[in-house]
């Protein structure tokens, strides 16, 4: 009797201690719903639709609001202007990253480019443009490499004879093949062992990155070990290859739904290039309903959702509210790349978006795909190169077709924690 009253006398008072923390760093932060001791405000998250949840939240709260997961909070930006103000007008004080520590389990404690903090992840991003720089990154050269390889692309799509196909494995081969072009100063062939370990490998970190409760706790280890820097190489990988062929995945999904975006395109490119010279970077000023198409994917397709999570690299005031230093900011991605007032029908596919009245292609300062401020995507300007290019140069040479109607095909994405995933399918790459 006396043990299960000690039991429960040590629970009650954890629960109590538990709940004054929480009382006491929520007094300092942006208000939010009442978390539960211990679990925090888990079970007010939907998991399958976190950007829904933060919506929904966000009608009560404003656009600046705390969650708690488990016993640690989370500041929550919502909307395009709030975004920006702490991305971009305030950079160096949001410029950190939350503490996830499944991916120090993986990486046994080394930090890479994409989860390192101040001094580190610094001399890591500097060295790591420097390098890539040094190999052709942002030359004409990469150009180069894109279209070789979107030539071997076309030519694995040939061999698929016409036939149903899963597209997944080959659209992770071809941007894969890009960064070994650039790292390791050459291409694989799609059927060399060591290749295909690689793109397994990467297939597994996407299902991992899909998990939406992830932290990480920082590691405090000299900046360039040898595992640092092969965990960098691997942040290269993972950002500069699987982002873009999911990306590219779901394009192709995206336009057997819509074979009237597809016909556009199509017409375009005809006219722009014809069916016997390899598209280029130089087209794409003359080709403004293909550029609108491949940003209006990004748009609609809102690969990370909520963006890889920062964290303030000291103590901030932040419109009137007082956040701790080290404390974790989601950035909402979705509210800003799903506006309603810059973007009508936000919900709707429709390249449109980025088109004027003259259907002239149309920039917009609400197209964050790739985040925004100094933790924005390092590699954006090859990923704009890679997804232009592929795509065109699928649909220059190929016609696409579904296995169902395209009225029955469903575009939702399969998980919605940290990178958006499309539904597995199959379609046929038709030889023009």
């Amino acid at each position: 009797m006396y043990p299960v009253l000690l039991l429960v006398f040590c629970l009650s008072c954890w629960l109590l201690l538990s709940r004054r923390k929480q009382n006491a760093s929520k007094g300092k932060l942006p208000p939010g719903p009442t978390p539960l001791p211990i679990i925090g405000n888990i079970l007010q998250v939907d998991v399958k639709n976190i950007s829904q949840s933060l919506g929904n939240l966000s009608k009560v709260y404003g656009p600046v609001f705390t969650l708690y997961f488990g016993m640690k909070p989370a500041v929550v930006l919502y909307g395009y202007e709030t975004v920006k103000e702490a991305l971009v007008d305030l950079g160096e004080e949001f410029a950190g990253r939350s503490d996830v520590p499944v991916f120090k389990k993986l990486n046994e404690g080394h930090v890479g480019v994409l989860f390192s903090v101040g001094k580190t992840w610094k001399e890591l991003r500097r060295f790591s443009i420097l390098t890539l720089r040094s190999l052709g990154m942002g030359k004409k050269s990469i150009e180069d490499r894109v279209q070789e390889e979107a030539h071997c692309l076309v030519e694995e799509l040939r061999k698929t004879n016409s036939s149903p196909c899963d597209p997944t494995f080959i659209l992770g081969c071809a941007p894969c093949n890009v960064i070994c072009s650039i790292i390791f100063q050459n291409r694989f062939n799609y059927t060399d062992q060591d290749f295909l370990k690689l793109v397994e490998i990467l297939n597994e970190n996407v299902e991992i990155f899909s998990s939406p409760w992830i932290q990480e706790k920082q590691s405090k280890e000299q900046i360039f070990t040898l595992g640092n820097l092969v965990i960098t190489m691997v942040d290269l990988f993972g950002a500069g290859s699987e982002s873009t062929s999911t990306t590219l995945k779901y394009a192709l999904l995206l336009l057997l739904k819509h074979p009237d975006v597809t016909a556009k395109a199509r017409e375009e490119i005809e006219r722009v290039i014809g069916r016997h010279r390899s598209p280029c970077m130089q087209d794409r000023s003359n080709m403004p309903y293909m550029d609108a198409l491949v940003h209006e994917v990004q748009r609609f397709i809102d690969i990370a959702p909520n963006g890889v999570p920062h964290a303030v690299t000291r103590d901030v005031k932040f419109r009137n509210y007082f956040i701790p230093n080290g404390t974790t900011i989601l950035t909402s991605l979705t509210s800003v790349l799903h506006d309603d007032k810059e973007f009508p029908n936000p919900k709707v596919f429709d390249p449109g978006h980025f088109l004027d009245k003259n259907g002239k292609f149309m920039k917009s300062n609400y197209f964050m795909a790739f985040s925004a401020g100094k933790r924005a995507c390092a590699g954006e300007s090859l990923a704009r190169t890679e997804l232009f290019l592929f795509l065109t140069t699928i649909l220059q040479n190929f016609t696409l077709k579904s296995e169902v109607d395209p009225e029955d095909i469903d575009t939702t994405p399969t998980s919605n924690g940290l990178i958006s995933l499309p539904p597995n399918y199959k379609l046929c790459f038709i030889p023009l």
